[in-house]
């Protein structure tokens, strides 16, 4: 991500006949991973005796912390492992978690005895039993952390051979393929290994995602005598880092006032002349203080940690410049992590399509992964053609429009769920269920497949704009760092949520008053909880407005003008 690296140079390496090793790898690893979590918190609940707020805490924290150490793993990766063994060792940490996951489910002794009701006289769970549990959760949050971020690049590694002059062709079409078995595998962990867990019980359900992460790690390791492999060398990262050590040890040094010949420019750097007037603290890091202390024969700096160039300063603050819009797409990846109390609640519904085909609770999802590519597509092929005409933007829409929209369609989800919500839990009141939340009410799930559309939609709609957006202010060098925020930004939202979910069940239940999130989804308030989600959801989409105006009035957005001036390139959009 963003690195300078080198190449083991021999032409006999990459090439296509690398791609079913590195395609297959990423397609179980992420058929094996998305299929546990849909019915996590099922488990949970059952094994372990969590209340439903508790296991939606793990399950939001869990997220969190695989999508924050990706960021972690690209580091990593760039600085020291390079892209092949940054791979091979998230996959082969990702296998151990789930051979730890799976022995909770073989061993009875990993974990509790099966309670009567989802709480109370429940036998309590050991530090042994959480440790085990934990610690799968680590191994595969870590592997995830290694292999998301690496795997589609070090695939075009492969294909990467400047004098081939089908070069651009082969690599655009990696990325389409790429992108369409991460679809598919999306798709089937959410359908057919949540259907495994239903029908056959945890233990096969468990063992599946291991003989397929298995499999994944044998396919990478197999092609490891075929592949290209990039050497580490430096990284963006550890470059924008240097920027602010080397602002800090100079905190006290005077900035020039005009001579450009002050500030360091390596490698060269024509097009800035002098450092921008905003985030004025980070341009000592760029200033010359002794040129034979300073700076080496060649021109180089002699201490990157206390001489950085005039690029690496504007790096960072363009980086500064788009974290006020980041920020605002936290709320719509809130609303996107409440999918475990939905579990909650097509659970106790009439799940069937037709009568022979009944959709497992926890595969609802696949309704927002289908909506999203649908839509995807709509706006692509016939929207963008349409509106570009009107708009004079060759998308159709602005990036921070579809950032609104997406937010508003949000808001609508949100809303929608609390109004179904509260239908649900009036019907399985009036039908005697309210102390049995295991009670099958007589309402059809299917209630909530427009809610998962309109999420879908939501997150298309917000996250290509978003994405769009960030790659239109930040310099080219930067672009990987669109989908990096992207990541980070469900790590906070995870974080965001747990925070939300435990401050809502605390406060919902004191007074010894019935949580909103009770375990007992028929007590409790889950139809509050989703007011609550579109009331922030709505004050975000102010907040949205707020800081439209602020890079309107900054006059750093260049939003129509940059989006139609620089071609998003589709490869660095986040794989999820």
């Amino acid at each position: 991500m963003g690195t300078q690296t080198e190449v083991e140079e021999n032409p006999r390496k990459g090439g296509l006949r690398t791609m079913p090793f590195i395609i297959v790898n990423e397609s179980f690893e992420r058929v094996a991973s998305y299929g546990l979590q849909p019915n996590m918190i099922i488990y949970l609940m059952t094994f372990y005796h969590m209340s439903a707020a508790t296991g939606a805490i793990i399950v939001g924290i869990w997220s969190a912390v695989s999508n924050g150490l990706a960021i972690v793993g690209a580091f990593v990766s760039d600085s020291y492992l390079g892209r092949f063994r940054a791979v091979a060792f998230g996959s082969i940490s990702t296998l151990i978690g789930m051979i730890i996951l799976w022995l909770t489910a073989m061993i009875p002794q990993l974990k509790s005895s099966l309670c009567s009701q989802f709480q109370h006289a429940c036998n309590g769970t050991t530090a042994l039993q959480l440790a085990v549990l934990f610690s799968s959760f680590g191994f595969m949050s870590l592997g995830t952390g290694f292999v998301r971020p690496c795997s589609i690049i070090f695939g075009a590694d492969q294909l990467d051979k400047k004098e081939n002059p089908e070069n651009q062709r082969l690599i655009d079409s990696y990325f389409n393929w790429y992108y369409a078995s991460t679809g598919i595998s999306t798709i089937l962990a959410v359908s057919i290994i949540v259907y495994i867990q239903d029908r056959y019980g945890w233990q096969v359900g468990f063992g599946i995602p291991v003989i397929l992460m298995f499999l994944s790690v044998s396919m990478l390791l197999m092609g490891s005598p075929l592949y290209t492999k990039v050497k580490a060398k430096e990284s963006l990262f550890l470059g924008l880092l240097q920027v602010v050590v080397a602002a800090f040890r100079k905190r006290k040094t005077n900035l020039p006032s005009t001579d450009c010949d002050n500030y360091y420019h390596w490698p060269l750097e024509s097009e800035l002349l002098a450092p921008s007037n905003d985030f004025r603290c980070l341009n000592r890091a760029c200033v010359i203080q002794d040129p034979q202390r300073d700076l080496n024969p060649d021109g180089s700096a002699s201490n990157p940690w206390n001489l950085c160039s005039l690029g690496q300063v504007e790096s960072l603050k363009a980086l500064f410049r788009v974290l006020p819009m980041w920020s605002t797409g936290f709320m719509i990846f809130v609303a996107m992590n409440q999918f475990s109390f939905s579990v909650l609640q097509t659970r106790t519904m009439d799940r069937h399509i037709f009568p022979q085909l009944k959709v497992p609770a926890a595969s609802f999802s696949v309704f927002l992964v289908i909506a999203l590519t649908v839509w995807i597509i709509f706006y692509d092929r016939l929207l963008v053609p349409l509106l570009s005409k009107y708009t004079g933007q060759p998308r159709g829409l602005t990036p921070v429009i579809r950032m609104g929209i997406g937010l508003i369609v949000s808001c609508m989800s949100m809303a929608l769920s609390a109004i179904t919500e509260s239908i649900r839990r009036q019907r399985a009141i009036e039908e005697g269920h309210e102390d049995d939340p295991s009670a099958l009410v007589n309402m059809s799930a299917m209630w909530f497949v427009p809610q998962y559309a309109l999420l879908g939609v939501a997150e298309a709609a917000h996250v290509v704009g978003q994405i769009e957006f960030f790659y239109s202010l930040l310099p080219k060098s930067m672009s990987s760092i669109a989908s990096a925020m992207y990541t980070l930004g469900n790590a906070v939202s995870g974080l965001i949520g747990s925070v939300l979910v435990r401050g809502v069940d605390w406060l919902s239940s004191t007074g010894g008053k019935m949580s909103w999130l009770s375990s007992n989804i028929n007590r409790g308030h889950l139809d509050f909880y989703f007011w609550l989600l579109t009331f922030l959801s709505l004050l975000n989409f102010f907040y949205f407005l707020v800081v439209c105006r602020f890079y309107e009035n900054d006059g750093s957005s260049r939003l129509s003008l940059e989006a139609a001036e620089k071609q998003c390139d589709y490869r660095l959009l986040p794989e999820s």
